[in-house]
């Protein structure tokens, strides 16, 4: 067993995991161990934006599968999860969105009043360098460069003005003031190249010499005593390591693996825990429960040939990558879901809860699935799904994969929003400005006309929209997992600092709030007397504390 000493280990190089062992390592006095299970991001195909379509190898996707999904005819479904450094933001669409203003709000009315919006918008602000604003809601001197996208295919185009024929507003900043309306999203990109966690935050960081970036490491076992956590136990390359914390063991694994490692450790419901044959460190009943997903329900059309299919050919591809090497422009610089859009299910609704993507390409089963020809997908979203799954452990063996049941449709309002999003993508295929475009409904096609039809059909093809969360729940009830400065109820020394410790799902893609969680938790963990502060930023106008405080 090799050993090491440091202030602090950092489990997960994703999105939250990249900030967080930045900004502790800006302290040239702080030596930071930095773990990922994946390899290095060194594929082109991460780096040039439409390569994540291609992004499905078990070098950088963890490639999971959920239990039977009940009212999804019983399905074990594709989950497929960052696994290299960047995670997620590796092998992601780059769509820039951090939910609705009400979101966060929801999360102080649970008990979180230091992550209301006020106070969360500091950090949003913080990690942000946005090309194209910088105001109130935006930052310009953050790592994460955030911009306008290259190009927009002519059936995104359309998707912006058929919304507005159905009487939608143009949103030019879904981040901004406003969430609802139809416009082109904001992308992760730099110089029409992949902008992920790992390049805007490790690579600037790289030759700090109290920053040690381990690939390949895969932690089985946190190591806790008396009470407080004081190391780690992995894997590097296979082989059983292990290292050591005088400060803190900080989890940033995602919604997956973090709770995923707690379990493992001894930390998690004990009768759950006992019947796995795992001694029980501490008994934290919340331990994979509130797990949160966005499930995603498609239709596709038949186009003329405007749309990406068939550009990966063997001569529009060399056609398409002398354009891009010469240029930076053309399809390679695309992320495919350039346009969107936010609505309301219905007039009592507080704020947006569908969100529509308009794909141009036929993209089914996650992309797995080719059709000759061209057309176009609108993914449609329930963005407050009211069903609640858990992920728990199959065996105490760190090697087999974790049970994870995301509960999809489980609840009937669920179905409701659902079915409310599939009209609307149907609303949208019929207007006027899809006319000169579309030539007829692919999937589920013009015959599937009933409720019942409908539904059946959203349980044969209904996917995950790939943004879990919750499992690690930030709050103060009994199945609370961290407190708001991140720290694991009844333990010292460890952290959990990723999207599962959101108590409920933000109303959009979970990118750029988990980036802000990395941001805020390494905040608190450098400041642990004054949480409720403004982080001290480069930005202008960061500076200022959150109001509320």
């Amino acid at each position: 067993m090799s050993s090491n000493r440091y202030d602090y280990i950092v489990v997960g190089a994703g999105a939250a995991g990249c900030a967080v062992a930045y900004r502790l390592s800006e302290d040239p006095d702080t030596k930071v161990l930095l773990l990922e299970a994946g390899g290095r991001d060194w594929s082109p195909l991460i780096h040039m934006p439409v390569g994540f379509t291609k992004l499905t190898s078990p070098k950088v996707n963890w490639g999971f599968e959920t239990v039977p999904q009940a009212q999804l005819n019983d399905r074990r479904m594709w989950y497929p999860q960052g696994r290299t450094l960047g995670g997620s933001t590796s092998i992601n669409a780059m769509i820039y969105i951090r939910g609705h203003k009400e979101d966060y709000e929801r999360w102080a009315a649970l008990g979180n009043d230091d992550w209301g919006y006020e106070q969360v918008l500091p950090f949003f602000r913080r990690a942000e360098h946005n090309e194209r604003l910088n105001d109130r809601y935006h930052g310009g001197d953050g790592p994460m460069n955030v911009t306008e996208q290259v190009q927009h295919n002519e059936l995104s185009k359309a998707f912006v003005r058929a919304a507005q024929e159905l009487g939608l507003t143009f949103n030019p900043d879904f981040n901004g003031a406003v969430q609802d309306g139809v416009g082109y999203y904001d992308v992760t990109q730099r110089r029409a190249r992949r902008e992920s966690a790992s390049t805007a935050y490790l690579r600037p960081a790289r030759r700090r010499p109290n920053l040690t970036v381990q690939p390949h490491a895969q932690g089985t076992r946190i190591i806790v005593e008396a009470g407080r956590v004081t190391g780690l136990e992995y894997t590097l390359k296979g082989r059983p390591a292990v290292a050591y914390a005088d400060r803190e063991v900080i989890l940033s694994a995602g919604a997956v693996n973090s709770p995923r490692l707690l379990l493992l450790s001894g930390i998690g419901p004990a009768d759950e825990l006992r019947a796995l044959g795992i001694d029980v460190v501490h008994d934290l009943p919340g331990v994979g429960k509130n797990f949160q997903d966005h499930m995603d329900v498609y239709l596709t059309a038949e186009t003329v040939p405007v749309s990406y299919n068939e550009s990966d050919r063997p001569l529009k591809a060399l056609a398409a990558g002398l354009q891009y090497v010469l240029y930076r422009t053309g399809p390679i610089t695309a992320c495919v879901c350039e346009a969107g859009m936010f609505v309301r299910s219905g007039d009592e609704v507080v704020s947006p809860d569908i969100q529509m993507h308009c794909l141009p390409a036929f993209v089914i089963d996650h992309g797995r699935q080719r059709v000759k020809g061209h057309g176009m997908t609108i993914n449609t979203c329930n963005l407050r799904p009211r069903s609640v799954g858990s992920v728990t452990l199959r065996s105490a063996d760190p090697a087999v994969p974790p049970a994870i049941d995301p509960n999809f449709l489980d609840d009937p309002n669920d179905w409701k929003v659902s079915m409310e999003g599939f009209r609307w993508g149907r609303e949208m295929l019929a207007t006027k400005a899809y006319a000169p475009y579309v030539k007829r409904e692919h999937m589920p096609g013009a015959d599937v006309r009933t409720d019942k039809e409908i539904r059946d059909y959203i349980r044969r093809w209904a996917k995950t929209d790939y943004h879990p969360v919750g499992s690690c729940k930030m709050g103060s009830d009994d199945l609370a997992v961290v407190d708001q400065e991140l720290r694991v109820h009844g333990l010292t020394g460890i952290r959990v600092i990723d999207a599962s410790i959101m108590p409920t799902l933000i109303s959009g893609n979970t990118q750029a709030t988990s980036i802000m969680i990395g941001e805020k938790g390494a905040h608190h963990v450098l400041n642990p007397a004054s949480a409720c502060t403004s982080p001290g930023s480069p930005g202008r106008a960061t500076n200022t504390a959150p109001s509320g405080c």
